[in-house]
């Protein structure tokens, strides 16, 4: 029943999503964004981690997953180390997801010889 949640809950995400961007005039750039700040709000008020356990990778995989691991390093930063933690908390939680993008998007770059639109 995990992956069938998973399944389900994913692909409602990304309907949403799909939905948004064919409806509105919103460029990607802003609906990624919205969805991590989505993320972050709904962390901070403790309904993510319900959610997650639910729905699992459904949940914790789309950009609103990226928000709650943000919001939980924020957290954990500030607890830890008072208001300088505001600054610290987001940087070492996602840390690891940007590397990742970075070094993934290179070696795929290098493997698909990637081309300028003209």
């Amino acid at each position: 029943m995990d992956y069938v949640n998973a399944f389900w809950v994913g692909g409602l995400i990304c309907a949403l999503v799909q939905i948004l961007l064919e409806k509105t005039k919103m460029l990607p750039g802003r609906v990624m964004v919205l969805l991590v700040c989505l993320g972050a709000v709904i962390s901070f008020f403790g309904w993510y981690e319900p959610f997650m356990e639910y729905a699992g990778a459904g949940a914790s995989v789309p950009l609103l997953g990226y928000g709650n691991i943000l919001m939980k390093g924020v957290k954990e930063a500030v607890s830890e180390n008072g208001f300088i933690g505001l600054f610290q908390g987001g940087f070492k939680t996602g840390a690891v997801g940007c590397c990742a993008a970075l070094v993934f998007g290179y070696l795929a770059s290098l493997v698909f010889k990637p081309k300028m639109k003209g």
